[in-house]
């Protein structure tokens, strides 16, 4: 069995991350596209993209193949818009059977704590335990060595749980 990283990017902070930790623990990647593209700039991005976080959309995605079966690590990586987490994941999350799964969390922030992002997630994949989160700041713009460490420390916490 192996890892699968399902993820949302709008602006390649999150890409940037995942590309990173699938390298690292050789994971399968799976990105989320909504059908409706979300702006990318100006005001429109924070308030369409807020808007729709705040409010639990779920909005449509492109058609995607993946055979769940095949693994038994799902890690969820997204944006965090509005204090929580992108709304692709949710239609995911929502769409999907997830049960039996282990999970670990990834958030990446403007700056903000991804407290809240992954406490929504884990309510709504309804699991109480701890699972590996790993939050970073706008890590392809602001690059970081302590982004490297960080990385390293969450991958080693998913490999400890396999």
């Amino acid at each position: 069995m192996g890892a699968l990283i399902v993820y949302f990017s709008l602006e390649g902070n999150t890409k940037w991350a995942v590309e990173r930790i699938a390298a690292e623990i050789r994971a399968d990647k799976l990105q989320l596209i909504p059908k409706e593209a979300y702006p990318d700039k100006g005001f429109g991005k924070f308030f369409w993209g807020g808007k729709s976080a705040v409010m639990k959309e779920a909005p449509k995605l492109q058609p995607y193949q993946v055979d769940l079966t095949k693994y038994d690590q799902i890690i969820l990586a997204t944006p965090v818009w509005a204090g929580t987490f992108a709304p692709p994941l949710r239609t995911f999350i929502m769409s999907e059977k997830l049960t039996g799964k282990r999970f670990g969390l990834v958030a990446c922030s403007g700056g903000g704590s991804p407290a809240k992002a992954f406490a929504g997630m884990k309510e709504l994949l309804g699991i109480k335990e701890d699972v590996p989160e790993l939050g970073l700041v706008s890590p392809k713009e602001k690059p970081d060595a302590g982004n490297d460490a960080a990385i390293a420390e969450f991958c080693s916490r998913l490999s400890v749980e396999n």
